[in-house]
C-alpha cells in the first residue's frame, strides 16, 4: 500500500495524477447548490447583454465571491452576453446564469434583454423606409 507525505498509509485514488491540476471546485459549490438564478427566478437568455452598473454598489462593498468578482471584473471592459462572460471566466453558462442572478440582486449589474423576434419591425417596412430616404 503506498503512504502519503507524511508516512501515512495513503486511501485507493487519492492520489493526484498531474502536480499543475490545482484545486478542482464543482460548479455546485459556486452557487451553493443553486441551479436557478435568484428568488425571483429570472431567466437570461445567451445573448442577453449585461452592463456594470455605475450607480450599484461597488465590488468592495458586497460579499462576493471570486466568480462573482471575476464577472464584474469582465463587465467593467465592456457590455458583454451572457454566453461571452461564461467564455471569458471560463465557467458553465448556467453557473454564470446563477451568478449574475445574485448580481442583479445587489444592483451590481444591468440586464439588457434582447427585443423578441416577433417585436423587430418587418423587413418589407425596413426596405420601404430605406427606399423613400434614398429618393429625397
Amino acid at each position: 500500500m503506498s503512504q502519503d507525505r507524511h508516512g501515512a498509509p495513503a486511501e485507493p485514488g487519492s492520489q493526484w495524477y498531474d502536480n499543475e491540476a490545482g484545486p478542482l471546485v464543482r460548479p455546485y459549490a459556486m452557487t451553493g447548490g443553486r441551479t436557478r438564478p435568484g428568488p425571483s427566478g429570472v431567466r437570461f437568455d445567451l445573448i442577453a447583454l449585461v452592463t456594470l452598473d455605475p450607480a450599484g454598489p461597488g465590488a468592495d462593498d458586497a460579499p462576493l465571491g471570486p466568480e462573482h468578482r471575476a464577472l464584474i471584473d469582465l463587465c467593467r471592459i465592456e457590455t458583454q452576453s451572457v454566453a461571452e462572460l461564461a467564455a471569458g471566466a471560463d465557467l458553465p453558462v448556467g453557473v454564470v446564469r446563477v451568478l449574475l442572478g445574485d448580481l442583479l440582486e445587489l444592483g451590481c449589474v444591468t440586464v439588457h434583454r434582447p427585443v423578441p423576434p416577433a417585436q423587430l419591425p418587418d423587413e418589407r417596412i425596413l426596405r420601404e423606409v430605406i427606399a423613400g430616404l434614398r429618393a429625397l
